[in-house]
């Protein structure tokens, strides 16, 4: 936890800034420095690999956020073996499709890599290989989901195997499951947009809590309810204050007078266009309009230390039962390399998992902020969460 002094220029992320300087360079090798991939050989041995030309431009994004962003550090997909086979991957959400991009990036630097995926929700996965373990097997050798409670929730039922010591000890222990069932690949904060043009940071209370008495924010804040991000974060506030304490919250927030959306993009362009002083949002809603609308008048804060400080992320598991124990260890290694985790960073807008990637823009890193000390893994009652939205009227 920091000074009070310290807490306020981390809660405040103004616009498009400065390019941020990434990184030490510890482990880079040529794909980093902008080379094209290996020259040959698929035996295995590390840094032998041949594919297309596959460069760190592939997986690093564009636009005036990603502009002048020096090498990234951690471990080049050129430092690990080469990926070769068939893994099955369930792909819980995925951004858009984002998350796809970088597998077939993967797929054209490894000719005889392939990844056949099935893409739907996240909880829809999370049940579907809960029931196929129960049944005996899960034809998925991975998982990989946009929220910790749906990997948390496949892991309580017993239906994950073990992670590779070499991608747990790359992310903080924040960022994976304690039990090392799940580790995290991509981090999303809790974050308000506002309008600057209509408020100043100074307006925004330093904790949800505190939201329903804000004058400043009556009758004009927007939430997406129905969203998963949205639920994560009323689950996490359920685990800190209880459920009376939350649903009470709930009410006040709509007495206080609050718009909803279908989606948390939508709120954080009605927070540029006017239509909203604030919202709730994921951070990357806001750089993403920030990116998309050059001077569009919104800022980004974060609260301290409460549920609408949460940092949550999207993540890995290998499932229980798989014959493809070493390629999927060997993909959770490739998806947190230094490539990858710029992929995150500069296409999703995401906080990187591993410290040698540093987040786009002015974002404060993710050690930088003041998320609430929650195990993850117990995000998984989202199903709770939904009945207590239910009862307070607002879904």
């Amino acid at each position: 936890m920091t000074g009070r002094n310290a807490t306020q220029s981390r809660r405040r992320f103004l616009a498009l800034g400065s390019a941020t300087a990434a990184t030490a360079l510890t482990g880079c090798s040529g794909i980093l420095s902008g080379d094209d991939g290996g020259d040959g050989g698929s035996d295995g041995e590390a840094g032998t690999t041949t594919g297309q030309q596959i460069s760190l431009s592939d997986f690093r994004g564009s636009g005036p956020l990603v502009a002048q962003r020096e090498a990234p550090g951690g471990t080049s997909i050129e430092d690990l073996p080469d990926l070769s086979g068939e893994l099955t991957l369930y792909l819980g959400g995925g951004e858009g499709g984002l998350y796809l991009d970088l597998i077939n990036l993967l797929e054209q630097r490894y000719p005889d890599f392939t990844a056949n995926h099935r893409l739907e929700a996240s909880s829809d996965l999370a049940n579907t290989i809960i029931e196929e373990n129960e049944a005996g097997a899960s034809p998925a050798d991975v998982f990989m989901s946009i929220d910790a409670g749906s990997l948390g929730a496949v892991a309580n039922a017993d239906a994950t195997a073990s992670l590779p010591d070499e991608a747990l000890s790359t992310v903080p222990d924040a960022y994976q499951d304690s039990e090392g069932r799940w580790v995290g690949i991509a981090g999303r904060a809790r974050a308000i947009p506002y309008n600057t043009n209509q408020i100043s940071e100074s307006d925004i209370p330093s904790t949800v809590q505190e939201f329903p008495e804000a004058a400043a924010l009556e009758n004009s804040m927007g939430w997406a309810p129905s969203y998963g991000a949205f639920q994560s974060f009323v689950t996490a506030m359920r685990l800190i204050r209880g459920d009376d304490e939350t649903m009470s919250w709930l009410q006040a927030m709509q007495d206080h007078g609050i718009t909803t959306y279908d989606d948390e993009f939508r709120v954080s362009n009605s927070c540029a266009d006017g239509e909203l002083a604030a919202g709730f949002a994921n951070h990357y809603y806001t750089l993403r309009v920030q990116s998309a609308r050059e001077n569009s008048p919104i800022g980004l804060a974060f609260t301290e230390g409460d549920a609408g400080a949460l940092v949550n992320v999207s993540g890995l598991e290998i499932i229980n039962g798989t014959d493809n124990a070493d390629l999927a260890s060997n993909f959770v290694r490739h998806v947190l390399s230094a490539e990858a985790q710029e992929f995150f960073a500069t296409r999703t807008f995401a906080y990187p998992m591993i410290p040698g990637v540093a987040p786009v823009g002015d974002l404060p890193r993710i050690d930088e902020l003041n998320p609430p000390e929650i195990n993850l893994t117990e995000l998984a009652d989202v199903a709770g969460t939904v009945d207590l939205l239910r009862d307070a009227g607002v879904l």
